[in-house]
């Protein structure tokens, strides 16, 4: 190489794209593979239980060809069929006559595999069925850092006496532990890989069927399958949308699919445990604080089990201590839930498996607590939860204004922790119009309106249950705090640009307000902290060319000099997002602008055929005839998926 030659890019690990494979679910297993099945090709390939990858390779073959698929059709959210044509083994003749259908199907303990060979050829068709699998018990995290992790050893069972038998391999490292079985098939190691085999006879016009069962434990599991099925009420009439419909019909098969129950159970209860909804689809297939609770808080039309489950279970977990290395503190509401420590070192990420690194998750429980009620939770189970709103509210006072300004911020004093707390979590989220990142501690603009909300709704339910003894938890109190909180928000976030006044995303470090325009603000609608003039000037911005993408609503205003439409949070659009904002505006009375965005997330979800990922491009809709994908975006999402019952609540609401 020359002098003044380039120096060629080094390689590096790289986190897998999402956008282009094909995912099938039931918590706490998920499947992802190419569009023909084949797992392997790309990085998040592999069947999962539990955050461990038990299956990172698989490939079935027909008499040592791969046969041509021509459609991958899903059943549900678990299940899916791919269609392959035989031509290897057909006539000549032009039309095909031999098929394969390989139905997929994953529940709550591994997966099921199935390989029907149909013919209407008028012979018998004999051929070897093989399939091809291998595994590396790779966790989550080192799939999602691009990290190469070697095959373990599978071991196959001594072969039984009768051919008939069924056989069976095994794998396994630490709490995971795999079986694989199989009637009929010759079970043989090669090389690493562990292969199946089948002669099969094809009758004339007729099939035959082969498969495969994988079942996983895992006895360092913190989450679990759900212990029961979903009691939300579907909605039945049409909305008048078919766009809607669709996207609401596919968002609660997810959502059903994404449920979850913690392994202890209900402490508070001898019933059945209580069920959350997993964040989403991949990398977040456990408890999140903000996420389950929003998303619980989306789905509240639809039935409030959900919510009071999602309550119990995080109140379970609320904080009780001072400990620097996990973010807990007393009546702190967590922020995620792992069987064993999150290392990301591509984002200087180390987080215990218990951690409280969230600035929101508390006002949010205590909201979510309100709606529930108003929505008709029994007040037995408000009142046996009572004890739990006061210590979040001592939080938001004690802890969340850690300065004592009368605002809630957040750092993260350990250096590997979440750098920003807010639901955009992202290092780079909070940043000048310039592009200059924000110096914490930083306090979030929708934090103030949350815990403003919070304190207002949390002093109707101590006037309605009477309050406690402690006089901290007196509803006068909590309503003086809101108030000074108003105020001090009022005084310290308005701003002003050639478009007028608006709220900062934020005061930095030194309480100056940062000028980017963002999304955030149209999470303060609806919480009371703005007045009607207030609500009319952001939600006018809102539907700015500027915000609005017309597949949604863009995290950052495109005037400012971060802004990138694939930027995780700062250009792109995130489904919930432009949702929270929807049900905001809905509830201000602004339903034209509402109308506006809901007509871009439709668009958006008719370019996802109605699976809404976690978040898209924010490229605008007059560049580009349907939504770009970010393509490392979870999917589903519960919050994503939650975001089709709240635009149609939201249109519910509009219409009546």
């Amino acid at each position: 190489m020359g002098p003044t030659e380039p120096t060629p890019p080094q390689p590096f690990p790289l986190q897998p794209f999402l956008s282009d494979e094909t995912v099938v679910l039931r918590a706490p297993t998920q499947a992802w593979s190419a569009a023909d099945g084949t797992i392997g090709a790309r990085g998040i390939h592999g069947v999962y239980f539990s955050d461990v990858r038990i299956v990172s390779s698989l490939a079935v073959s027909y008499g040592g060809e791969p046969g041509e698929v021509v459609a991958a059709v899903p059943d549900g959210a678990d299940s899916i069929d791919f269609v392959t044509l035989l031509r290897r083994l057909d006539d000549r003749s032009a039309d095909p006559r031999i098929r394969a259908v390989h139905r997929r199907t994953v529940g709550t303990g591994g997966a099921s595999e199935t390989v029907t060979v149909s013919s209407t050829l008028a012979h018998p068709v004999m051929t070897t069925i093989t399939v091809r699998l291998g595994a590396d018990l790779a966790n989550m995290d080192a799939v999602k850092s691009g990290l190469h992790t070697d095959a373990v050893t599978i071991a196959v069972a001594d072969p039984a006496a009768d051919a008939a038998a069924e056989s069976t391999a095994s794998w396994g490292r630490d709490a995971i532990s795999v079986t694989l079985r199989a009637t009929d098939a010759r079970l043989t190691i090669v090389g690493d890989d562990l292969e199946l085999a089948w002669d099969v006879t094809v009758p004339a016009k007729g099939s035959t069927s082969v498969g495969w069962d994988i079942t996983a434990t895992d006895s360092s599991a913190v989450v679990t399958s759900a212990s029961r099925a979903p009691d939300w009420t579907v909605p039945t009439a049409s909305s008048g949308d078919d766009r809607l419909d669709r996207w609401l019909a596919r968002a609660l098969v997810d959502l059903e699919a994404l449920r979850m129950s913690p392994t202890a159970g209900d402490p508070a209860s001898s019933g059945p445990a209580p069920v959350f909804l997993a964040a989403g689809a991949p990398w977040f297939f456990t408890l999140f604080g903000r996420d389950s609770i929003w998303s619980a808080r989306l789905l509240l039309p639809l039935g409030g089990t959900l919510a009071a489950d999602t309550l119990r279970v995080l109140a379970s977990m609320q904080g009780t201590k001072h400990d620097a290395a996990t973010a807990e503190q007393p009546g702190k509401i967590m922020h995620e839930l792992r069987r064993q420590p999150q290392e990301i070192p591509a984002e200087g990420l180390l987080l215990p498996p218990l951690y409280y690194g969230t600035i929101d998750a508390t006002p949010l429980w205590i909201c979510l607590l309100h709606d529930a009620w108003k929505c008709g939770m029994p007040d037995a189970e408000i009142r046996a939860l009572l004890p739990n709103l006061v210590a979040a509210l001592g939080w938001m006072r004690d802890y969340g204004d850690a300065d004592g300004d009368g605002l809630l911020e957040y750092v993260d004093s350990t250096g590997h922790g979440l750098a920003n707390q807010g639901w955009k979590d992202s290092g780079d989220s909070v940043q000048w119009r310039d592009g200059r990142l924000a110096e914490g501690p930083i306090a979030l603009c929708e934090v103030q309106a949350y815990a403003y909300e919070a304190a207002m709704h949390a002093a109707d339910l101590l006037d309605h249950f009477g309050g406690d003894s402690d006089d901290s938890s007196s509803s006068s109190e909590w309503r003086s705090w809101a108030a000074a909180l108003r105020a001090r928000f009022h005084e310290t976030f308005w701003i002003s640009d050639a478009a007028g006044e608006y709220p900062a995303i934020a005061l930095d470090a030194h309480k100056r307000p940062v000028d980017t325009v963002t999304s955030n603000i149209g999470h303060l609608l609806g919480t009371g902290i703005l007045d009607d003039d207030q609500s009319a000037r952001i939600a006018s911005r809102l539907v700015s060319p500027e915000l609005s993408s017309g597949y949604g609503l863009r995290t950052m205003s495109t005037d400012s000099a971060g802004y990138w439409p694939l930027s995780y949070h700062g250009g792109s659009v995130w489904a919930h997002d432009t949702a929270i904002v929807i049900r905001g505006l809905t509830a201000a009375g602004r339903d034209a602008e509402a109308a506006v965005l809901t007509d871009g997330l439709l668009a958006a979800a008719a370019s996802f055929d109605y699976r809404m990922p976690e978040l898209h491009s924010g490229d605008a809709a007059t560049a580009f005839s349907r939504a770009v994908p970010y393509p490392a975006a979870c999917r589903p999402q519960a919050w994503s998926a939650a975001a089709a019952v709240a635009v149609w609540a939201a249109g519910t609401s509009s219409a009546g």
